[in-house]
């Protein structure tokens, strides 16, 4: 079946693991019933027994109808039933595929009823540490964040840092960052000068959209590409690359008003051009605004009630050109996200991770490492394409320099010669294994040269050094041979 439909299971690595990890080692007899407790749904003659709970929660896909045909009790409302099963779409986390795409079809086609037509297993939002976890004491809730941030900037940052197929990685300073830049800066800022340049060269009212300008051609088809984009994405629940086309949009129409400059278009007299741009500016903006329905619950609305407009476009029928004339924007702009202080939130946030005062944590965190060890012989190591391979940018670096930092644990700072004149500077957490840097120093080592710069204990990493973990858990830096140049590409 699997084969046969192979959209059935998306994205193609989760299949992968099913028939590698299950399907071609033959599947065993599973009981369908428990004994080691009592909460469940009691076995009729037997109530030793109780359901086993992937039984009756499967089935709660089709029985929450209240419709189930076979059932005579529910045979008043065979309509729900033929509506809505079967699904299009079920979403899942990866931790339950086997459930859903093994048991789950196992039961439907027994029953001679027909399979979802898709089955999405989506990743994991982790810690840069690993995964979020009570026992690690590193949980951060996202009830927490709305309450402070407001319900679109947790909803668009869960949304854009999901990439498809694997997990995203949640840090205070990501979401900080994508607030401030993505959402008030990009989006935020593009609307309040359109209606501050609506309001003083237009006397607030949108003009007529017209082709006057050079650019605007340009930017109509950066928008109906990005409807088409979006679209297409969002079938796909490629949430973080729909998003990108809106963002695509966003950018494009900073850069309009870059270009155009209206307040040159107005001291030069050009009436028409400056109308033409004002248009074009808010059409975009409209765009925008319906795009983001399906992310955004409330600042879709907030734009539309900016620019004047009764109501949000649906997606299904979007016309860059069908921007209404006449209609007047608000007199002075609200802000959709206000601007966060960088360090503060960050602080904040970083104060919201559970702290683990007794240290039962750590001891629960060991055994769950060792038996993530134990596990990790009959785990399958998720395919990846070469373009994701291609990202990484790995180079040659030879150790000048090793110094432990006094205000860290863990941290060693290594001075590295890349290749370039001024080379660079990277932090690593390897000073349990390595107390004495110098041992380090001169040795060739793998680095990846196109990691985001971050700061650490008030220094500056500007990449990472690439080790090895052995089964008993020491760290091993992965050293290069003497002949090879420092700079030299590693591909």
């Amino acid at each position: 079946y699997y084969h046969d439909h192979p959209e059935f299971l998306q994205p193609e690595s989760r299949m992968n693991e099913m028939i590698s990890n299950f399907i071609k080692p033959r599947l065993e007899d599973l009981a369908l019933t428990r004994t080691s407790f009592n909460w469940g749904i009691p076995v009729p003659g037997d109530e030793k027994h109780v359901i086993y709970v992937w039984i009756d929660a499967l089935s709660f896909s089709f029985t929450a109808l209240v419709s189930y045909p076979y059932l005579p009790v529910f045979a008043h409302q065979p309509d729900l039933f033929k509506k809505f099963w079967p699904a299009n779409l079920q979403l899942v986390g990866k931790e339950i595929v086997r459930f859903h795409t093994i048991y789950w079809p196992i039961m439907l086609h027994a029953l001679g009823l027909p399979l979802p037509g898709e089955v999405l297993g989506h990743g994991w939002l982790v810690m840069k540490n690993g995964k979020m976890s009570k026992s690690k004491g590193n949980v951060v809730y996202p009830e927490t964040l709305e309450s402070r941030y407001g319900l679109d900037a947790v909803r668009y940052y869960l949304l854009r840092s999901m990439p498809f197929g694997n997990d995203g990685v949640f840090s205070p300073e990501d979401f900080v960052n994508r607030v401030n830049f993505d959402l008030a800066n990009d989006l935020g800022n593009l609307l309040n000068r359109t209606i501050s340049m609506i309001n003083r060269y237009e006397n607030g009212q949108i003009p007529k959209l017209d082709k006057l300008l050079p650019e605007d051609r340009e930017l109509e088809e950066t928008a109906s590409q990005a409807v088409e984009n979006f679209k297409d994405e969002m079938e796909k629940v490629h949430t973080a690359d729909a998003l990108e086309a809106v963002w695509t949009l966003i950018r494009r129409t900073n850069k309009y008003i870059d270009e155009t400059e209206p307040w040159v278009l107005d001291k030069n007299k050009q009436r028409a051009e400056l109308d033409d741009a004002m248009a074009h500016l808010a059409a975009s903006l409209r765009v925008v605004g319906s795009l983001l329905q399906p992310v955004l619950t409330q600042a879709p609305k907030k734009i539309f009630d900016q620019l004047g407009l009764p109501e949000v476009e649906p997606i299904s029928n979007l016309n860059f050109a069908d921007i209404p004339s006449g209609v007047k924007v608000v007199e002075r702009p609200t802000p959709l996200f206000p601007r966060l202080d960088v360090k503060k939130e960050v602080e904040f946030i970083s104060g919201l991770v559970q702290k683990d005062t007794k240290g039962k944590g750590r001891a629960r965190m060991e055994a769950a490492k060792e038996k993530a060890r134990e596990e990790l012989q009959n785990e399958t190591v998720e395919e990846i394409n070469y373009d994701d391979f291609a990202k990484l940018r790995l180079i040659a670096g030879k150790i000048k320099s090793g110094e432990i930092l006094k205000n860290s644990k863990k941290l060693i700072k290594w001075q590295i010669d890349d290749g370039s004149e001024d080379g660079r500077q990277i932090l690593s957490g390897i000073r349990e294994w390595y107390p004495d840097p110098s041992v380090l120093v001169g040795k060739k080592v793998v680095i990846v040269a196109n990691l985001k710069a971050r700061k650490m204990a008030g220094e500056i990493s500007q990449g990472m050094i690439l080790c090895a973990e052995n089964s008993d858990g020491k760290v091993i830096v992965s050293e290069l041979p003497d002949e090879v140049e420092a700079g030299a590409v590693i591909n």
